[in-house]
């Protein structure tokens, strides 16, 4: 991010990230609490408004992303049956998009992901930059967040591909590797993920347009 804060806590809008994100969350009458997993060394959030917020838990992660979904899953308690996975540092989430999410529970009874369809022509590379194939787009997604399932569920599906060391990227790739079923919600594009300078800019325009919204 070329930033001397992690990207996280870069304001927009008088606002950090990681604000922005949590509080599209806090504002759904679904939601209960939130767990913001955090690196040992953090410093910032507990100095940040929302970290007040009685709805607010903090914990510590792990080396990976894996192991930081599941400190903040082993937080939570037994009762609290489906939870939700959301980046830091995707603050354009609309409510819109959580509602169609959170709806599995009730239409489905699986758990889901945010995705966007490919739109672009995908080309499969080798290790050194030459064009191998063109790959067929169709069905072909882009994995969003938040990512929502049964909290035992995706204990049990982490810490088996963990052991296992299969490679995930996701928590939908966790439930993949153990057999379950994960449905795709369409999601919004404005729910992009902050990495580069210029998202900060594109995520200024969503947040200033209105393009994400309270309950």
């Amino acid at each position: 991010m070329q930033h001397s804060k992690p990207k996280q806590y870069i304001s927009i809008h008088n606002k950090t990230i990681i604000e922005h994100s949590i509080s599209v969350l806090l504002n759904h009458p679904n939601i209960s609490r939130v767990i913001v997993v955090l690196s040992p060394d953090d410093q910032i959030f507990s100095s940040l408004p929302i970290a007040s917020d009685v709805r607010v838990h903090t914990c510590i992660g792990g080396a990976e992303r894996a192991d930081s979904v599941l400190a903040g899953l082993k937080y939570l308690d037994d009762k609290e049956d489906w939870v939700l996975v959301h980046d830091a540092a995707r603050p354009c989430l609309t409510a819109e998009d959580l509602d169609n999410l959170l709806d599995l529970a009730n239409k489905e009874r699986i758990g889901g992901i945010l995705a966007m369809p490919v739109k672009d022509t995908m080309k499969r590379s080798s290790s050194d930059k030459y064009i191998l194939h063109t790959e067929s787009r169709e069905n072909l997604w882009h994995a969003l967040t938040p990512q929502f399932f049964p909290r035992q569920q995706l204990i049990l599906a982490l810490e088996t591909a963990l052991a296992e060391h299969a490679s995930i990227t996701d928590e939908a790739s966790a439930m993949e590797y153990v057999g379950n079923t994960v449905k795709i919600v369409e999601g919004k594009p404005s729910n992009l993920k902050v990495t580069q300078p210029d998202d900060l800019l594109l995520a200024e325009f969503y947040l200033q347009t209105g393009q994400t919204y309270d309950h």
